[in-house]
């Protein structure tokens, strides 16, 4: 019998391996030794696999058998991955022989109501270290669940600490991670960047953001319609040509993140419009270090966190949309990412231009984010600036210099 409210007599959706990268993405990220706790575990889903192939030698995995297999059915499978991984896998009976863990996964999506969501999120936030993570997820489609979605979602609005909406899967599903209590800023600066499903693989070293998907797709769409709605027509190759270098602006390649603790390394690609000194109230007394950025409309448009740290606020402040590269960007529309570091406070300020007019930010205020990690983008030409304590950074690029998010080091701790 199972342990944990019955919460639908609706079939649970498939968890692809896409939707179980995600779901174990907070375990996966984690360099140091780590206790995660898997609930609804079966012995053949592809949430246990992911699970599996995140452990590092000094971590912890807890089982906890869901409603399609056993215990003992645990136990064969994973004798059988070999003592490397047995040695790290530990499989229970009941919650009640779990003291606590660091993330917390719930393996099978919640379809059931409001009321059995609140339920299982409160018995599972008993097992959760301070700290702790508890990833869960839901169908994204709507009529798909009595309640759940619309709970996790206020969770989410309360507590979230990423969503991701993964489409390639059968039904698409989304997944809520939720922190209840403050992480150790220190924390950050040992993770990996998390993996995201909204950058779409092309091939192994590039990935297209899904914006740049759903913008491609539009296109082809219109070129459809076009085509037959006038089919002696040629217009229709206008949006069919324009496919391709839409999806090829939201571009995003890997990048190998230096890891020189002292680096604070460029949140956009793109060439250096100043270095300066400068005090903003906004952020703090003290006086700031701003290192900023012009990407035109070739450069990649991801943006990257400079440094490992807490996000402990995220506003937007309003105004115009000057040409980017311009002294009057200084009043364009523009959303400020606060992060607390072993540093000091460190901002990343994303900026709309002269044709950018979206900002898109993806690391809600408590997310801890590894340096380099992906975090958000802005649509065509824009403007990214990294405000560092300035007694404490120390410049190492100069005016006109080109810089690759992720990648290259701007500046340096003293």
């Amino acid at each position: 019998m199972s342990q944990f409210p019955d919460v639908s007599a609706t079939p649970v959706p498939a968890v692809g391996a896409r939707a179980a990268r995600a779901l174990t993405a907070e375990f996966a990220r984690q360099n140091a030794a780590t206790t995660a706790l898997l609930i609804g575990a079966d012995h053949y889903s592809a949430v246990v696999a992911a699970a599996v192939e995140a452990l590092l030698p000094g971590d912890t995995l807890i089982l906890v058998a869901g409603e399609h297999s056993s215990a003992d059915l645990l136990r064969g499978h994973i004798t059988g991955l070999g003592s490397w991984v047995a040695d790290r896998v530990k499989i229970v009976e009941s919650l009640d022989e779990v003291q606590g863990a660091d993330v917390v996964i719930v393996g099978e999506p919640q379809t059931g109501t409001a009321e059995d969501t609140r339920g299982l999120i409160e018995k599972l936030t008993k097992h959760l270290n301070d700290g702790a993570v508890l990833s869960l997820a839901t169908p994204a489609g709507p009529g798909r669940t009595q309640g759940a979605a619309a709970e996790l979602f206020r969770q989410g609005s309360l507590f979230g600490v990423g969503s991701d909406l993964v489409v390639r899967n059968q039904p698409p599903l989304r997944v809520h991670k939720l922190r209840f209590t403050p992480a150790d800023v220190a924390t950050a600066a040992g993770l990996a960047p998390a993996y995201r499903p909204s950058s779409v693989p092309v091939t192994r070293t590039m990935h297209i953001d899904s914006n740049g998907v759903a913008a491609a797709g539009i296109a082809l769409g219109l070129a459809a319609l076009a085509r037959r709605a006038r089919p002696k027509s040629k217009l229709w190759l206008i949006p069919a040509l324009a496919a391709g270098p839409v999806a090829a602006f939201f571009r995003d390649p890997e990048r190998d993140v230096p890891t020189d603790p002292a680096a604070v390394i460029s949140a956009a690609d793109g060439k250096v419009l100043s270095v300066e000194r400068m005090h903003d109230e906004r952020f703090g007394p003290g006086e700031f270090l701003r290192i900023a950025v012009f990407l035109s409309v070739f450069d990649v448009h991801v943006n990257r966190t400079p440094v490992a740290g807490r996000v402990a606020d995220y506003f937007v402040e309003e105004g115009g949309y000057a040409n980017a590269a311009t002294a009057a960007a200084e009043h364009n529309v523009a959303a400020y990412t606060v992060l607390d570091t072993d540093n000091g406070t460190v901002v990343v300020a994303q900026r709309t231009g002269l044709i950018a007019r979206r900002i898109v930010q993806r690391a809600p205020v408590g997310t801890l984010l590894a340096k380099g990690e992906r975090y958000g983008l802005i649509r065509f030409g824009s403007r990214t600036d990294v405000y560092l304590p300035a007694d404490k950074a120390e410049a190492l690029v100069s005016v006109d210099e080109r810089v690759v998010g992720g990648s290259t080091i701007i500046a340096r701790w003293r």
